[in-house]
């Protein structure tokens, strides 16, 4: 099963894993080769701002698929690992991945975000499969929400009102 086949099972059944952001840096520090899945040209926002043009480009990075977004002069990213699924941001303070606190898409406004509104993407590709290929699960649902425990794995996640639950 592909990396992109466990993220899409894993958003549905507890691990809301996409858009992940990287720095140049960490292109280089990965190990094994690096291999471009996709480029995607569309719209960010960063800590609840107006959205603003970007670039997301997906990047194979061994175990891990890399989510790095240009916004501007920033560059942001999200490193997603499955087995078990983990969602980690590049911190350049640090220099160091920081695991998520939560994640979500909103499938009426194709957005996924990351802690709150830390950093939003419009991805309507990736959002449409995830419809398109579980329409089971998705049916009459616009939310998705995980919420991450201190070691960075998944520890609770929820559909659309029961996510006032996660955010306390």
């Amino acid at each position: 099963m592909s990396l992109r086949q466990h993220l899409l099972r894993g958003l549905l059944r507890g691990g809301l894993a996409t858009a992940v952001v990287t720095t140049t840096l960490i292109l280089g520090a990965g190990e094994g080769k690096s291999e471009v899945l996709y480029t995607l040209t569309t719209q960010c926002s960063l800590k609840g701002e107006p959205s603003r043009a970007c670039i997301v480009q997906a990047i194979n990075e061994g175990e891990s698929t890399l989510y790095r977004h240009k916004i501007g002069g920033d560059v942001l990213t999200v490193r997603v690992r499955d087995q078990p699924v983990r969602m980690d941001l590049w911190s350049k303070d640090s220099k160091s991945w920081v695991s998520l606190m939560r994640a979500e898409a909103r499938f009426s406004t194709n957005t996924v975000c990351f802690n709150g509104k830390d950093l939003c993407v419009v991805n309507p590709n990736y959002l449409n499969s995830v419809l398109q290929e579980r329409a089971d699960v998705m049916k009459d649902r616009d939310l998705v929400m995980v919420h991450f425990g201190k070691d960075g794995r998944v520890d609770a996640s929820c559909y659309d009102d029961g996510c006032d639950v996660v955010r306390k």
